[in-house]
């Protein structure tokens, strides 16, 4: 059996991970996790880097993965294959809140003619679990899968409304709080008081914040005990969206579908 590295072994214990716990495993999802858009193809030697950890356990983990199909190799460079998707499948097939909430992102995105999506609070950021697009969209953007910052999204802003005041400066303790654009608020206290306006007010609407030219505006979603399990948004070009349309027009929209979902959510 291989042996922990002392900083494995270490991280271990700090995580109280227990007897239980498979470390192959962490180091095989560890390496997968390691590919995405700016590396979406890397050698051996390159993995181990990003990863830490040694060639010889890299190699067997990326020999295992393309025995699986969840990897290929072309010369020295390996890169994941489309059965990677199978993992994504799983989750979305068997959760109950994606597989609800796509039908209700293409009937908002059919009525207003933007962009929708639904999306999970993950770590310090929030995972698309559902998203829809108008045809004259050209879908190679942000999709199922996509992740973005929660401080600085309307999604992640309502999600994090709901959490306590402790969770919340621990999350913000350990996001990058780098403006994205010049309109990014990064001031710790002006966050905190656009979270609390969030829940407060039910919504919050994002302008330019992730993305220059972009504004959204998002609710929560809420099972019938009143606790909140995703967000849903509808985004905007600042061109096709005044600050008042998204009040307006798509607001309302989205808390009709939120309270039509209350029963459908587990």
């Amino acid at each position: 059996m291989a042996r922990l590295r002392k900083d494995d072994a270490e991280r271990r214990s700090r995580e109280a991970a227990g007897p239980d716990f498979s470390e192959a495993l962490a180091r095989g999802m560890r390496v997968i996790r390691a590919f995405n858009e700016e590396a979406r193809q890397m050698t051996l030697s390159e993995l181990a880097k990003a990863v830490d950890l040694p060639r010889a356990t890299v190699r067997r983990v990326l020999l295992t993965f393309v025995h699986l199909g969840y990897v290929e190799a072309e010369g020295r460079l390996f890169r994941l294959t489309p059965k990677v998707l199978d993992l994504a499948a799983a989750f979305l097939s068997s959760s109950a809140v994606s597989t609800v909430l796509q039908p209700t992102c293409e009937r908002i995105t059919k009525e207003l003619g933007e962009t929708c999506s639904t999306a999970v609070l993950y770590g310090t950021q929030v995972v698309m679990i559902a998203h829809a697009a108008p045809p004259r969209f050209i879908d190679v953007g942000p999709g199922v899968g996509f992740r973005l910052p929660a401080w600085c999204t309307s999604l992640g802003r309502v999600l994090l409304a709901e959490l306590t005041a402790a969770e919340r400066d621990a999350l913000l303790d350990r996001s990058d709080l780098a403006p994205a654009t010049s309109h990014t608020v990064t001031g710790r206290g002006d966050l905190l008081d656009r979270i609390a306006a969030a829940g407060a007010d039910g919504y919050a609407i994002v302008d330019q914040e992730a993305e220059l030219g972009f504004r959204s505006v998002a609710v929560p979603l809420r099972r019938l005990d009143g606790k909140a399990v995703a967000a849903l948004n509808v985004g905007a070009r600042v061109e096709a969206a005044s600050l008042d349309t998204l009040r307006d027009r798509f607001l309302p929209v989205l808390q009709r579908e939120a309270a039509a979902l209350r029963t459908q959510l587990l």
